[in-house]
């Protein structure tokens, strides 16, 4: 396996059984040039990306400290997740990840509003998160807030679905977002995010979602749903105005039988 281009001290362009890989290992360009063999012990890495121009790019002119950082909070993930992800990855988080910490250095915060949904949703993919802030902070002295962690959170979990999308991920979160602002407008109620209440609620909205694009709805025996719009009208009403706005806005059509199950969710949330 021969050095085929240096990209930086921690990752080379390799020519390996006639095709181009990227090899990535800490020092493992160090003291190496050009058509020199790779000591195959230092690669932690190897793969072959799609976007290999683009990473180059993205390398020259990003600082080596971005890189790592951006390495070594991926090799967490994986080892977390105990999965590898998508090979993507290395460049969204990487690219992200720089723009990030120059934006913070020049004292540019960008609110996550996105931030109660991500933590219930992708609650390890937020874990890990948390971890590469403090990482990040231990590394380089540089403190981002809790909205980078739910930022990091959505690139880990795009590559998990190795055919993830993150325009997808973040659609889907910002409806499920917008669900639950109707339901505080329509409520006018304050909702503690630590609830588990709230946190069940978001939980079965992103399946709800997930099940209208599947074809598979929930199904509700006709008695208990007019059982619920009897019992709980405010609730379900709120749950009707939810769905008009999906509707509006998202052409999405939440079947009735659904109305029914988030309307519990909402009468829960209610009471509490």
């Amino acid at each position: 396996m021969k050095i085929k281009k240096i990209l930086n001290n921690n990752a080379v362009i390799v020519t390996d059984e006639n095709e181009e890989k990227i090899a990535i290992g800490g020092g493992i360009a160090f003291q190496k040039k050009k058509n020199d063999i790779v000591n195959r012990s230092k690669i932690e890495k190897l793969f072959v990306l799609k976007e290999n121009e683009r990473f180059q790019q993205l390398l020259l002119k990003i600082p080596e400290e971005h890189f790592s950082l951006s390495e070594e909070i991926i090799s967490h993930a994986e080892e977390s997740l105990g999965t590898r992800l998508n090979d993507h990855i290395h460049i969204a988080l990487t690219d992200h990840l720089s723009f990030a910490i120059e934006r913070i250095q020049d004292g540019i915060y960008l609110k996550n509003k996105l931030l109660p949904e991500i933590k219930i949703l992708y609650k390890q993919e937020f874990e890990i998160g948390l971890w590469a802030i403090k990482h990040i902070e231990k590394k380089t002295n540089i403190q981002m807030p809790i909205d980078e962690a739910a930022y990091i959170a959505l690139h880990i979990h795009t590559a998990k679905l190795q055919t993830g999308d993150m325009k997808q991920t973040l659609r889907q979160t910002a409806i499920i977002g917008e669900m639950v602002q109707t339901i505080r407008d329509f409520l006018n109620i304050e909702i503690d995010e630590d609830d588990f209440s709230y946190q069940r609620l978001v939980t079965h909205l992103r399946f709800a979602i997930s099940r209208i694009s599947s074809g598979e709805p929930h199904i509700m025996d006709d008695e208990m749903l007019t059982m619920i719009q009897k019992k709980f009208p405010t609730s379900f009403k709120c749950a009707t105005t939810v769905a008009g706005h999906l509707a509006q806005h998202f052409d999405i059509n939440l079947p009735h039988h659904e109305l029914g199950y988030i309307s519990l969710h909402i009468e829960r949330l209610r009471k509490r």
